[in-house]
């Protein structure tokens, strides 16, 4: 799909991953509608760059896990725009936990938060607004939408603490391929991203000298990744076909030790 007519619903979209994905695609004259449990963050971007762009940004308030929230905000987005023809799932948490800590076993309520939010949710969207991209009339190439997931490399090299982040991000990638399978008749892609080690709000509490020490652990570049390289790659799954069913590892050659 050309990025300039795009509509673009990300999840997670007043900061971090999301905030870099809405502000690219804009940039590149694409529309966008920040989906986000952050009311100020949301409303404070979409202002800001409806000021800066001739293309519109909307923000609504969404709860992923909520089926009449997302259901809510998909139907505003449709009355903005016309349509969504590309999502965008970043919302997620990462608290970290032993399953076996000081205090004892990890809550059972701590775990199914973590899956309800990272896999439950992102799941969540993706049915409904498939849902709405169905209805799409096709482009040239057959295209009437494509679903971008973010999963972690966790999901692969998960760490000590990382148990339930680890399986909601692995549940992310194993529904990658069978839900891009099944959307293949509808002209409809889906793919995701796993990014490694990335300067999001999740490092903020971080001293800049522990950043780089992280960072230093990534053979190449021996850094974090900036948000905006996640946006990229979004643009470039979004402009290229054959980008379908499988999930991209965006980390720089890292694999990460058990802790």
């Amino acid at each position: 799909m050309n990025i300039n007519e795009t509509i673009v619903f990300v999840t997670g979209g007043a900061s971090g991953l999301g905030e870099a994905t809405i502000q690219n695609i804009v940039a590149h004259g694409g529309q966008a509608v920040i989906a986000d449990i952050d009311e100020d963050k949301g409303r404070k971007l979409a202002a800001e760059l409806n000021r800066k762009s001739f293309r519109k940004t909307i923000f609504v308030k969404t709860d992923i896990t909520d089926e009449v929230s997302v259901s809510e905000a998909l139907n505003l987005a449709v009355k903005e725009f016309g349509t969504v023809n590309a999502i965008v799932n970043c919302a997620g948490i990462a608290p970290p936990g032993k399953v076996l800590g000081k205090s004892g076993p990890l809550s059972l309520s701590t775990f199914e938060k973590v899956i309800q939010i990272n896999l439950t949710g992102t799941f969540n969207v993706l049915r409904l607004a498939s849902e709405i991209m169905v209805n799409n009339s096709p482009n040239d190439l057959g295209e009437r939408g494509v679903i971008i997931n973010t999963a972690s490399i966790a999901a692969y090299d998960g760490q000590i603490g990382q148990a339930a982040y680890g399986a909601s991000k692995s549940g992310v990638v194993g529904l990658t391929l069978p839900v891009a399978r099944e959307m293949a008749s509808h002209g409809i892609r889906v793919m995701t991203i796993a990014p490694g080690l990335f300067n999001t709000p999740m490092f903020d509490s971080l001293p800049e000298k522990a950043k780089e020490t992280l960072g230093s652990i990534v053979p190449f570049p021996p850094r974090l990744g900036q948000p905006i390289e996640y946006a990229q790659l979004v643009q470039q799954i979004i402009e290229n076909p054959m980008l379908n069913g499988t999930t991209i590892r965006l980390d720089g050659a890292i694999r990460m030790q058990p802790k």
